[in-house]
């Protein structure tokens, strides 16, 4: 394996200032109430066979702790498309009293959460929708109302529909926050000393180009883990990430040999919005 998937809390974590690495640690009271949510969560038996294979590669149990999602929390996944850590989401905020907003383009990018919500009430029922970005006549998440706001492999996406379309995301982003909550960002990474052109059709992009965004809109970087790195990932493949599982755009050309890679190299971002 690339990455073992104990490798969870201090040896995966850098913390920008010392006050925000004793935040996102584990230590104290909470610590095992939201593990232990956390990890039923991933356990569920309502998650699709298909996708717990991937969980080597996406360590959600790490990830949404490094992000501190904990019970109770108001929590919104942007973009959720095919659902994969929706199916964590919503049984995770349903038992523990919280809730789960799926944002994404009115109605396209909802349509496998509305789906599943058909059929399986009992598990997505509860999942409120609303457009993101929004664009003022359908439902949005409200303003100051999210703990923390999740976004996975989607900010190359906003960022292809350019530049103003991508502030406006982030701007959106940080109104719906309540003063000191969270935004978790994983993202493909490019490595920074590659030439910053292969940022518009790769779908890597550099991490000092997310913090850049998300900084313009007054988000402060809280911490930045390597629990989603992929030294294995080279990110020189004429048709991008892509390439790699899961998408393997390539087809059985060197199949064996993107299989064995893994999924992409990520950078995993913690951001806070000011408390003032």
């Amino acid at each position: 394996m690339r990455v073992l998937s104990l490798l969870a809390s201090a040896a995966a974590l850098i913390a920008v200032p010392a006050a925000a690495m004793q935040h996102d640690g584990h230590a104290g009271h909470a610590a095992p109430q939201g593990g232990d949510a956390i990890a039923a969560a991933v356990a569920a038996p309502t998650r699709t066979p298909a996708n717990t294979p991937r969980d080597p590669y996406r360590h959600p149990a790490e990830t949404l702790a490094f992000f501190g999602v904990k019970p109770g929390d108001t929590v919104v996944e942007l973009w959720p498309g095919g659902g994969w850590y929706t199916e964590i989401l919503a049984p995770l905020t349903k038992a523990s009293g919280g809730t789960l907003y799926a944002a994404a383009p009115w109605e396209r990018g909802l349509n496998r959460i509305k789906e599943w919500q058909g059929a399986k009430p009992d598990v997505y029922g509860a999942v409120k929708l609303a457009e993101f970005p929004n664009a003022g006549a359908n439902p949005k998440v409200p303003d100051g109302s999210a703990d923390v706001v999740l976004t996975f492999r989607n900010v190359h996406n906003w960022r292809s529909g350019g530049a103003e379309n991508t502030a406006n995301a982030f701007k959106q982003i940080f109104a719906m926050l309540k003063p000191g909550g969270t935004l978790g960002v994983a993202e493909h990474r490019l490595n920074e000393n590659d030439d910053s052109a292969k940022e518009e059709k790769s779908g890597y992009l550099k991490e000092s180009t997310v913090i850049a965004l998300a900084e313009a809109a007054g988000f402060k970087l809280a911490g930045r883990s390597e629990i989603n790195a992929n030294p294995k990932d080279t990110k020189d493949y004429p048709k991008g990430v892509w390439t790699l599982p899961p998408s393997l755009t390539e087809g059985e050309t060197d199949r064996a040999k993107y299989v064995a890679i893994g999924e992409s190299d990520r950078m995993t971002l913690k951001f806070v919005k000011p408390a003032s």
